[in-house]
């Protein structure tokens, strides 16, 4: 009884210790402990550890929320970067606020010309490395192509084609850009243009996690399947927040285009 006693003791210690111990092994129970007491200890540890790890798997019901994967980067930094998968879909995030942002406005503006991308014989350039963009009245935009007169025909092209209801009129090197009516049409192409750049992000999203999830694989035979599960559902998690986000900022920017 005295044995039991002091094995039991120890049993809070244990249980306060993280839930990805299972990863190092569990602790070992105190000396002197019994070789049957000793499994007791062990399985009943590693048991409540399981169920508080693998509690997402047991949550599918209709209503239910699944708990919420946190993995200790430091713990898994030789399997994968966790931080460094957070970046680049965050990444993805801010690229799709920069396009809504530069190319989806009601209203048209100079610097809203300053990324097109133009493409000429040498390359691709945005527009405001080719040509001096200045707006000559509320309704008229000059884009002066002096600089780089072979590329005039392209740029304008690339005006024509840049999805904001364009229609560039050329005099020699200088372009000159009508400033659209804001129209009901122009408005909802535009809403239809931001739709099309979200889930474009969102495949970007998903490559991200793909190829985060397939770097967590390789380490299969080494680690435990416990282990390669909660990352996958870690970086799973992380996308999910990613993607959440992105479906906000299509609500806003939709909500700001359609009035």
């Amino acid at each position: 009884m005295a044995m039991a006693l002091r094995c039991f003791r120890h049993l809070p210690s244990l249980l306060c210790r993280s839930s990805f111990a299972m990863i190092r092994g569990l602790p070992q129970a105190p000396a002197g402990c019994p070789a049957l007491l000793l499994d007791g200890c062990r399985q009943c540890v590693h048991q409540m550890l399981l169920t508080r790890q693998l509690a997402t798997k047991k949550a599918k019901g209709k209503g239910q929320s699944q708990a919420r994967v946190n993995i200790s980067a430091a713990l898994v930094e030789d399997i994968i970067s966790l931080e460094e998968t957070n970046e680049d879909l965050q990444a993805v995030v801010e690229a799709l606020k920069e396009d809504f942002s530069r190319n989806l406005s009601v209203r048209t503006s100079p610097g809203a010309l300053d990324h097109i991308i133009v493409m000429t014989k040498d390359g691709k350039f945005p527009l405001n490395q080719l040509g001096q963009i200045s707006q000559k009245s509320p309704q008229l935009i000059i884009v002066n192509m002096t600089d780089f007169p072979e590329s005039t025909a392209a740029a304008t092209k690339a005006l024509r084609e840049s999805g904001m209801n364009l229609n560039p009129e050329v005099d020699g090197t200088i372009i000159r850009v009508p400033i659209p009516k804001v129209t009901r049409e122009h408005r909802e192409s535009l809403a239809k243009l931001a739709k099309q750049s979200t889930n474009k992000s969102k495949e970007a999203l998903r490559k991200v996690r793909s190829k985060s999830i397939n770097q967590v694989k390789k380490f299969k035979n080494k680690v435990s399947e416990d282990t390669i599960w909660l990352l996958e559902k870690q970086i799973q998690q992380m996308a999910d927040s990613a993607a959440a986000e992105m479906d906000k900022l299509l609500a806003a920017k939709t909500k700001e285009l359609l009035g």
